[in-house]
C-alpha cells in the first residue's frame, strides 16, 4: 500500500532516543515546525487528517507516539513527557516549536511550554487535560472506578477500552449508538493495540508533571484552545481555566462534537486551527 503522503519526498520516520527507550517520529514539509501530540491510549495516527493538510500549509510537522504508546517505548520508571519531547525537538535539531495537542497531548503541551519556554512558540490545545487539575465530573469518575475495576478480569482489556470510548469518545450527553460507527471503531482499535503492546508498563512508573494549574499564567506564548460542547464538564472547565488565566488565549467551542474534536467537527476545527496558524505569519 502506497504511503498517504508519499508524493512528499522529504517525508521522514525514525526513532530517536530518550532516558530509558526511544520515541518513534514521522516528519514531512518545510517551514515553521509544528508537533502534533496525541490523546492518551491513541497514537500519532489520530492526527492522519491534519497531518497531510498542515504539510502542505508550509509547516515541517513533525508527529510522534508518547512514550507507552504507538511504537515508541513502553514505560519503565519514572519519565517526564515534557523532558521527552524535548529530547525529540533537540535530535530533530528543532529550536522550538508549535504545538497543536489533544487531550493528555494538550498535557504536555502545556507542561512543556511551562517548563521549557523558550523551545515553544505557540499552543493550540484541543479537549486539554491540564496537570494538577482532578476530574471532578462523576461520570468520568465513575468511568475511572470501572476501569480500575476490570483490571486483571477475564474480559478486562474489553471493558477497560469500552469505558475509555464511553468517557472519550462518546462522552456524557450521548449513547454509543449516537456516534458515528466509524470513528468509535477507529478509536477501539488504536486504544486496544496501544493497551497490548504496553500492558507490561502499567503501573511501572509514574509521570513527572509540572502541575501547570496553579501556572498557566506564566505561559507567554499565543494560545488558541478548543473543546467539544459533548465533552465532559471537566474538559470544558480546563477550556475555561487557560482561557482565563493564559495572557491573550482564546477558546474556541466546537458544536456537534465531543472529547475528540478534530475527528468530529474536522471542518471547524481545522478552519480554527488555520485561522489561528496565520496570525502566527510574521
Amino acid at each position: 500500500m502506497t504511503h498517504p503522503f508519499a508524493a512528499w519526498s522529504e517525508l521522514d520516520n525514525g526513532t530517536v532516543p530518550i532516558k530509558d527507550g526511544e520515541l518513534f517520529y514521522e516528519t514531512a514539509g518545510e517551514g515553521p515546525a509544528l508537533v502534533l501530540l496525541h490523546g492518551g491510549m491513541l497514537d500519532q495516527h489520530m492526527w492522519d487528517e491534519q497531518f497531510s493538510w498542515l504539510v502542505g500549509s508550509g509547516h515541517r510537522v513533525i508527529r510522534y507516539d508518547s512514550r507507552g504508546h504507538g511504537l515508541s517505548s513502553t514505560v519503565t520508571g519514572d519519565w517526564a513527557n515534557h523532558d521527552d519531547l524535548c529530547a525529540l525537538l533537540d535530535a530533530l535539531d528543532v529550536p522550538s516549536a508549535i504545538l497543536v495537542g489533544l487531550s493528555h497531548g494538550s498535557r504536555i503541551a502545556l507542561d512543556t511550554a511551562i517548563a521549557y519556554p523558550e523551545r515553544v512558540a505557540a499552543l493550540a490545545l484541543a479537549a486539554p487535560g491540564v496537570s494538577g487539575r482532578p476530574f471532578t465530573d462523576p461520570f468520568v469518575l465513575e468511568h475511572i472506578k470501572e476501569q480500575v475495576a476490570a483490571i486483571g478480569a477475564p474480559d478486562g482489556m474489553e471493558r477497560y477500552i469500552e469505558h475509555f470510548l464511553r468517557m472519550w469518545v462518546d462522552g456524557p450527553y450521548r449513547q454509543p449508538s449516537a456516534v458515528h460507527p466509524g470513528l468509535r471503531e477507529r478509536m477501539r482499535a488504536s486504544a486496544a493495540a496501544t493497551v497490548e503492546v504496553h500492558a507490561d508498563g502499567v503501573g511501572a512508573g509514574m509521570p513527572m508533571e509540572v502541575g501547570a494549574a496553579d501556572r498557566l499564567s506564566e505561559i507567554r506564548v499565543p494560545t488558541v484552545v478548543f473543546d467539544g460542547d459533548l465533552d465532559s464538564r471537566d474538559i470544558a472547565a480546563n477550556a475555561h481555566a487557560i482561557a482565563l488565566a493564559v495572557p491573550g488565549a482564546h477558546r474556541v467551542r466546537i458544536p456537534g462534537a465531543g472529547h475528540m474534536v478534530n475527528l468530529e467537527n474536522a471542518s471547524l476545527y481545522d478552519h480554527e486551527l488555520r485561522v489561528f496558524l496565520s496570525s502566527l505569519a510574521p
